[in-house]
């Protein structure tokens, strides 16, 4: 496929805010050129509620597509034609040369539907929707074009605006949502699970900068259970930008649980513990929430019960995103963003590796507080070397 002169962004719940729209317009604009930088150069741009990117070097166009339908707040990506003059003539040509850039048959039906808006063409919408059309079965009728005003396969879609004519065709999907750095950040707690990546890329679809914690335990976990955290979350970055991953030594503290507390508490207790270094992490990075994929009754940690005593354990709210989703809906989610084959990969987390065969499912704060104070002086040091120790990587 040749490459096309310029991308039109189609976005829709920006288009619903106020007065701030611009805000969420320059964001997503800064998202675009960030994506694009190492392709070339772009000219990014906001122009009376569109977004247009204009390529001004030479570039992958499949890699562009691919980068470009990544990014919340896009929710359709037009290649575009540009008429070289505000002329009739210059149109035509523009339109002629998007159909064999964009297409390589014909035989489809179509509509060209004008949208007018500089007046000083010297044609109104329906007579340029008229001649174009003509124009376009001169060219490609023989190839199998006919036309279709109800239900046309394509529809051309011509713009006149400014000085400019803008022709395009085809939508190509993208994720949709807001731009990520709009709605502040939070911090994830992920796993090399199924669960975990999809809450992460569900919360920064709502505009949310993303970083993550990752509770290691060696030698209980192996070397290659980071490893495909790590994949997980560059899987999950090329939506949600970099994220600031921390791997955390779990170590030590599952050992001094598991040697003072009743062993049918141990996955309620640990979780706790969890919580509260993830929010430490989270305050020194100034984010506003803890995210997890916990969804209710899916495991015995995941009652009621048991996830209002973890939260009890924290001061930050948590944010579950896939809480009332079964198993099949967060496989199926996983497989459309990509993270499925690599989360079914054999390797375990440090969740699963003390688990009692009876755990509680139903806790009581009361007793899990209780079964706590054999803790008390022995784990907030492990605590606070763990948050000190935690090792830092950029995933992206």
């Amino acid at each position: 496929m040749n490459k096309v002169d310029m991308f039109l962004v189609r976005y829709a719940e920006i288009g619903t805010k106020g007065k701030n729209r611009y805000v969420f317009e320059d964001i997503l604009c800064k998202r675009i050129r960030k994506r694009l930088e190492p392709l070339g150069s772009f000219d990014v741009r906001r122009d009376f509620g569109r977004i247009y990117i204009e390529a001004l070097s030479d570039y992958d166009y499949d890699e562009a597509i691919n980068r470009l339908t990544k990014i919340f707040g896009i929710v359709g990506l037009c290649p575009v034609n540009v008429a070289e003059e505000f002329s009739y003539s210059s149109l035509k040509d523009a339109v002629v040369r998007h159909f064999h850039d964009n297409f390589d048959s014909f035989d489809f039906s179509f509509k060209v539907h004008t949208r007018r808006i500089n007046k000083a063409f010297p044609m109104n919408s329906m007579e340029v929707d008229m001649e174009i059309g003509g124009d376009l079965l001169d060219e490609f009728e023989a190839k199998g074009l006919h036309v279709d005003v109800h239900k046309p396969d394509v529809m051309v879609e011509i713009e006149l605006r400014g000085e400019k004519a803008y022709v395009y065709s085809k939508i190509i999907p993208g994720p949709g949502g807001l731009p990520v750095g709009t709605n502040g950040k939070a911090m994830s707690l992920l796993s090399g699970g199924i669960d975990s990546p999809v809450a992460t890329y569900m919360v920064a679809k709502r505009g949310v900068e993303m970083n993550a914690v990752y509770y290691n335990s060696p030698p209980y976990t192996a070397q290659r259970a980071l490893e495909k955290v790590e994949k997980l979350g560059t899987i999950v970055a090329q939506y949600a930008g970099p994220i600031k991953l921390y791997v955390v030594n779990f170590t030590e503290i599952q050992l001094c649980i598991y040697d003072n507390c009743p062993h049918d508490q141990l996955t309620i207790i640990m979780k706790r513990i969890m919580f509260q270094i993830a929010q430490r992490l989270a305050e020194q990075d100034d984010c506003h929430a803890l995210v997890t994929g916990e969804s209710i009754g899916q495991v015995s940690s995941q009652t009621m019960q048991s996830l209002g005593v973890i939260d009890a354990a924290v001061d930050f709210p948590v944010y579950r995103p896939v809480i009332g989703m079964d198993k099949q809906e967060i496989v199926e989610y996983s497989q459309r963003i990509g993270t499925f084959e690599t989360s079914i990969e054999p390797y375990e987390d440090c969740c699963t590796i003390f688990v009692d065969k009876h755990p509680v499912t139903k806790p009581k704060m009361a007793n899990i507080l209780k079964s706590e104070k054999h803790l008390v002086g022995k784990i907030e040091e492990l605590i606070d070397k763990a948050v000190e120790t935690a090792e830092v990587k950029i995933l992206k």
